[in-house]
């Protein structure tokens, strides 16, 4: 097998996804609505897959971390308080020509890139959607829509201190839904207005906060890394002092390497204790910690980790994108598009796969199915596929990144065996019926990156 160089295109990467039924264009029967996109069956799978790793490693994995799922929907106090109904803002720049409307600092020129137009002057545009609660929309009913999960935890603090009894240094993680007025959108599933957010807020003592902030830089890298990723596609940037969020010491961006150029993937801020002190001063609710040693009160500085769901699932979806030339037992060169996925992330896990639909392969080809799903050790999606050829089911499952494939074939009726496929590698064994799933499980197991 010859490996492709060239890294995909991500209209490549859009084609598959809808053909595959990873992403689907939102409302696509309407004409769709522009970057709001609905995750289809496999996508649902690896979305789901994406978020229990991530639990599993910085929660699950780890004694100092506890979780929560706060509403969306927050007293409209919470937004001034955070700043957000003063500093959640872009420059805004319209086109006196043709209207249409861009982030300034996205622009490279002093004209409209789409007609050539002069653009207005700009203005500060707030990113958070606005809603009213009640019957009657008036400002007295207004609340907003989140544009990110931290202020859930922040004003959730006394209460986590209290039911979970936590010493610092510890972390507080929730994923859930964010919603951003983006004046720029696009990109596939990389920026859009509703998104899904894997966010920690890790409190820490102050002084102790620069140290924390490196450790969970090298955490983050390390969970990509682990999961596949390339890391000669990652690189750390940190924010310059005329970008830092208002408040923010200092920022992180790990950025990958896409077709169109280096992207964020995610960021790792220190907010110091402003949160905590912007709510106890809004509230007249002290928000600190009682430090036992020392004998005082403290407000903790926070570290915040915060990665998009979208934006993991994209950068997986590219990097494990490959094309590879393969040679047919006819001796004929062919092109194999496969998904190296981790298999902690590949929608299929697994997928049995009779040799053809046939009446006599029929019977044994459900039981073994049947066997390995109903197994409870294999942790994901099992798939039975007896549709066309078995050549096109093989790379049908490449190409969504499924890692093993179990063949069920006539000399199962006789020998009580079934082959397994290696995704990556294409090697074929023969295994016992009665020892499957442990080798299923001991293969997926074993997978290195």
């Amino acid at each position: 097998m010859v490996e492709s160089e060239t890294q995909v295109d991500i209209e490549t990467i859009v084609s598959l996804c809808k053909r595959r039924g990873f992403v689907f264009q939102s409302s696509e029967i309407y004409g769709g609505l522009a970057s709001s996109w609905d995750y289809g069956p496999l996508g649902v799978e690896m979305e789901r897959n994406v978020k229990d790793s991530w639990w599993k490693t910085f929660v699950w994995s780890r004694d100092d971390m506890v979780g929560l799922d706060a509403a969306i929907l927050m007293h409209p106090e919470t937004w001034r308080a955070s700043g957000h109904l003063d500093s959640f803002t872009d420059p805004l720049v319209e086109c006196k020509d043709c209207h249409r409307r861009f982030r300034e600092d996205h622009l490279e020129g002093p004209n409209c890139p789409n007609c050539g137009g002069e653009l207005s002057p700009p203005r500060q545009f707030n990113l958070m959607f606005k809603t009213h609660v009640g019957p009657v929309e008036d400002q007295a009913n207004e609340v907003w829509l989140r544009p990110e999960t931290a202020q859930g935890i922040f004003v959730n603090f006394n209460n986590v201190i209290t039911a979970t009894r936590k010493r610092l240094p510890f972390g507080i993680a929730q994923i859930g839904k964010a919603f951003r007025n983006e004046i720029t959108t696009g990109n596939f599933i990389f920026r859009n207005r509703e998104f899904e957010i894997m966010e920690i807020e890790y409190f820490v003592k102050p002084g102790e906060d620069d140290k924390a902030h490196q450790q969970w830089i090298e955490d983050c890298m390390a969970w990509y890394t682990g999961l596949g990723i390339d890391p000669e596609r990652l690189r750390l940037r940190p924010h310059d002092a005329d970008e830092l969020s208002h408040y923010a010491k200092a920022t992180y961006d790990i950025e990958y390497l896409y077709p169109n150029g280096w992207g964020e993937i995610m960021g790792i801020a220190n907010r110091t204790d402003f949160d905590l002190k912007a709510h106890s001063k809004a509230s007249g609710q002290t928000l600190d910690y009682f430090d036992q040693e020392a004998n005082e009160h403290i407000v903790p500085y926070v570290i915040e980790p915060a990665f998009g769901v979208g934006r993991a699932i994209m950068t997986f979806l590219v990097d494990a994108y490959k094309e590879e030339e393969t040679v047919s037992a006819a001796g004929k060169t062919e092109t194999r598009v496969v998904m190296k996925l981790h298999p902690d992330l590949s929608p299929v896990k697994v997928a049995v796969l009779p040799l053809s639909r046939n009446e006599r392969l029929s019977p044994l080809s459900r039981e073994v199915f049947s066997t390995v799903q109903k197994s409870g050790r294999i942790s994901g999606y099992v798939q039975f596929d007896d549709t066309q050829s078995i050549g096109r089911r093989y790379r049908r499952q490449d190409e969504i990144g499924t890692p093993l494939c179990v063949t069920v074939d006539f000399d199962s009726l006789d020998d009580n065996s079934v082959t397994i496929r290696d995704r990556d590698t294409m090697e074929q064994i023969r295994v016992p019926i009665e020892n499957l799933v442990e080798e299923l499980t001991a293969k997926l197991s074993a997978y290195k990156p």
